[in-house]
This record gives structure tokens, sequence and C-alpha cells, in this order.
């Protein structure tokens, strides 16, 4: 298993938010660049990078940070927030992106996902980002109300090879990733699973890992130091 240290842009700004809600945004690095450092340093493979203000209105204010992150740092990166088209996909892979989260849009044009598989295979991943069960988008404000199983069933179908499933309830709260839901969405689909959502403690990371999780995110409590997050990678491996 591997742990995806996470970076959250909001106006440029590294944040964390409680539960998807906007207006808990806090500051938690001064730099994004400087932040990735740390995280490879501490052994991440991968980044964990999500833009916000793309997440909600469709806008790539944040792409010149995720840029840098890349080019200053080398690291590998996955983003999501905002990817609504092909278009998209393309402009997000040009910045370097080694994998793209598509998460609203899967919802609403499922076609979009399948083409995108279909050009770019395991660089395409998609958010489930789920409330209560049911998926929810833009930004987690609206309610699909597709199920969160049947949706990942029918990504699966389109060749999706990893979701990254998120109870929304569970972010930013630093108490535990649902391990119900994961054990349900592992027993649904065959693809790859990145837990994303709570995972805040070493024992988190060693349920997980025994839930047959292949990746999770971890955010606030990197930041906070509740969770060191080189052990934690170490513990994953």
């Amino acid at each position: 298993m591997r742990i995806l240290p996470a970076i959250d842009l909001k106006d440029g700004k590294c944040v964390r938010l409680k539960k998807g809600d906007y207006a808990t945004a806090e500051k938690v690095a001064e730099d994004a660049v400087e932040t990735a450092k740390a995280f490879l340093a501490a052994g991440a493979e991968l980044i964990h990078m999500v833009d916000l203000d793309g997440a909600k209105d469709g806008t790539h204010a944040n792409y010149d940070v995720v840029r840098r992150v890349i080019a200053e740092t080398g690291a590998a990166v996955e983003l999501g927030g905002g990817i609504r088209s092909l278009d998209d996909v393309q402009h997000v892979l040009a910045l370097g992106v080694h994998r793209v989260i598509i998460g609203s849009a899967a919802v609403r044009n499922p076609d979009l996902v399948e083409e995108a598989v279909r050009q770019y295979g395991a660089r395409i991943a998609v958010g489930v980002d789920a409330l209560s069960g049911t998926v929810r988008t833009d930004g987690w404000l609206e309610d699909s109300g597709e199920d969160f199983l049947s949706f990942a069933k029918l990504m699966e179908g389109f060749g999706v090879q990893t979701i990254i499933f998120t109870d929304i309830s569970k972010d930013g709260m630093l108490a535990g990733p649902n391990f119900d839901q994961l054990s349900a969405l592992r027993r649904a689909v065959s693809c790859g699973i990145v837990a994303s959502g709570g995972v805040s403690t070493l024992e988190d990371v060693r349920r997980l890992k025994a839930a047959g999780i292949d990746e999770a995110i971890a955010g606030k409590a990197v930041y906070t130091g509740a969770l060191d997050l080189a052990a934690a990678i170490r513990e994953a491996k």
C-alpha cells in the first residue's frame, strides 16, 4: 500500500477543509513547492493535489502552482478538481501530471470517462465522493442521488483502474476512515482503491492495508503532526 500526502489549493494557497465546507478553509502551509519537497523527503512516491477552486467553479487558477510543484521538485502528482472535459484532461497532462482525477464530470458525463480511459488508460482515475452513501458533485455541494457502489461498478466497467473514495463526513475530521464503506467498495470492485478522508493514525494505515486498500491519502493529520508521514509510509509498505 502507498500513502499519498495531500496538497489542497485554494486561491494559490495550501489549505484544508472540514467535511468539504469551503467556509472552513484554513491555511496549513506557506508554499506548495516546499511542502512537496518535505513530502518527498519523507518518502512519498505520489502527491495528491486538489484544485478546490476548480472543483467549485471550473476555473484553473491554481494550475501554475501545480506546474511549479512538478517542475521544481520532480514529484509525481495526481490532480483533481474542475476537470470536466477531454480538453481539461489534456491540459492537466500537459502540466506534467501523472494521474488525472475526474470527479463531478464522471457523474454528469460518463462518456467522458470512457473516452479518457480509452486514450490514456491508467492515467485516469475517478473520484467517488460520497455522503450518506450517495455521490456528491460540484465541490461536494450537490447530491447526485447516485449510489456510490453502483457508480463505482459503472466506472470499473469503463476500464477505470483507480477509484479514489472519499467519505465526506470523515474529511478533515481526524476521526478515522469509513472502514465499512471501504470494505463494501473492496468487495464490489476489483480495481485499485484509494482511501481518502479521516486517515490519521498508524492503526488506520494498518487497518486499510489489511482491508486490501491499495493507497491512502493523508492530509490534515500530516499537517497537524498527528500522523508522522515517514512512519506512515513505512507502515504502509
